[in-house]
């Protein structure tokens, strides 16, 4: 007896019409899957150019917060600067919500756990809050996931950026090369001036003398010329002077001078008319000036210890004279991009009072 056999076409056919079935049955799915994938990657596209303005307006605002020499913080500039970031990327329609900017100053116990912003102190932090949803700026409208009932998606992000604080003079840091004493430093308030004369005494607001001395640095080589004192008024600390500070052993390293080690420089009692037409450039500007601790030597050969920078506005001058001729200055806050912050964003201790660098983003 024979054998027989199926033909081979019908087990094809069968097998056709099985996947045919089973492309049907996961038809609805695989639609679902490329509506979800199309749409997230959109979201996450919105996401991302939202996130942008977010970083960007921040950075910029948060400079904003560098205090006039009598402490006052321009609020209005700060949100200002903001919107006009955020018009810039987004457009001019988009809306910020007042709620959605907060100012304050960072708490440095939790910068890096989940950071608080105080509403005391002098700030320094900026928060901002870009929004599609039905609150502001309406929802993403979504493509195919309108298939499954879901028309729109809100999406929002934050930015935080922090001006740090400053604790390294690279080059380029406005300095101001006339040292004063840490007990005349100490013994002056806030936003209050005294005048230091050519002759090298000091008078407080009344005109009434104040114990110590200072003088003019030679914060590079070992003469302080009239045109280096110039040039470092005028353009700041150079990176030949760090050079040589460091090759003389003065600095570890020649990218910087560490504020909060004591170094030994030499210099001249009181100043010359020489430095007349920098001072004068220089009104209303503000500088880091030395602080010395104690001094030795004589004439053109002191010797100071320098312990710390102070932060001081050039409020005015007089030139008449070494008796009669003097700077007025007031201690005051900077802003100074060339200034390096301390690694540590929570450490405020060993850092310039009052001294403000880079800003950094946090969130």
């Amino acid at each position: 007896m024979g054998m027989t056999t199926k033909p081979k076409g019908g087990l094809r056919r069968q097998r056709r019409g099985n996947v045919v079935v089973l492309v049907c049955l996961l038809l609805p799915a695989l639609l679902g899957f490329v509506a979800l994938s199309v749409d997230l990657g959109f979201l996450m596209y919105v996401r991302t150019d939202l996130q942008r303005t977010a970083d960007q307006a921040v950075l910029a605002a948060v400079r904003d917060l560098e205090p006039s020499s009598n402490g006052y913080q321009d609020m209005h500039k700060v949100r200002s600067t903001i919107r006009e970031y955020v018009e810039r990327n987004a457009g001019a329609e988009f809306l910020i919500l007042d709620d959605d900017i907060e100012i304050g100053r960072f708490n440095p116990a939790t910068v890096y756990q989940r950071l608080e912003i105080l509403d005391h102190g002098t700030f320094d932090t900026v928060k901002l809050s870009v929004r599609r949803d039905d609150l502001a700026n309406t929802s993403v409208s979504l493509y195919f996931a309108r298939i499954f009932g879901n028309n729109t998606a809100d999406v929002s992000v934050t930015a935080t950026a922090v001006l740090q604080k400053a604790r390294y003079l690279a080059q380029g840091s406005d300095i101001l090369p006339i040292a004063i004493s840490a007990n005349t430093w100490d013994s002056f308030g806030f936003n209050t001036c005294c005048s230091i004369y050519g002759d090298g005494h000091i008078e407080d607001e009344q005109g009434n003398s104040v114990p110590g001395n200072w003088g003019t640095l030679n914060i590079g080589s070992n003469s302080n010329s009239t045109a280096t004192l110039v040039d470092q008024i005028n353009h700041g600390l150079r990176q030949k002077d760090l050079d040589s500070l460091h090759s003389q052993g003065t600095i570890g390293s020649s990218e910087y001078i560490d504020s909060q080690i004591e170094i030994e420089l030499n210099g001249d009692p009181g100043f010359s008319a020489g430095i007349k037409s920098a001072i004068r450039a220089a009104h209303g500007s503000s500088k880091l000036m030395p602080i010395y601790e104690s001094f030795s030597g004589k004439g053109g050969s002191l010797e100071f210890c320098v312990v710390a920078w102070g932060v001081v506005e050039i409020d005015d001058s007089y030139w008449r004279g070494s008796h009669h001729s003097y700077i007025t200055i007031k201690k005051a806050y900077i802003y100074d991009g060339d200034l390096r912050p301390h690694a540590e964003l929570n450490n405020t201790e060993q850092v310039i009072e009052n001294a403000f660098t880079m800003p950094v983003l946090v969130d």
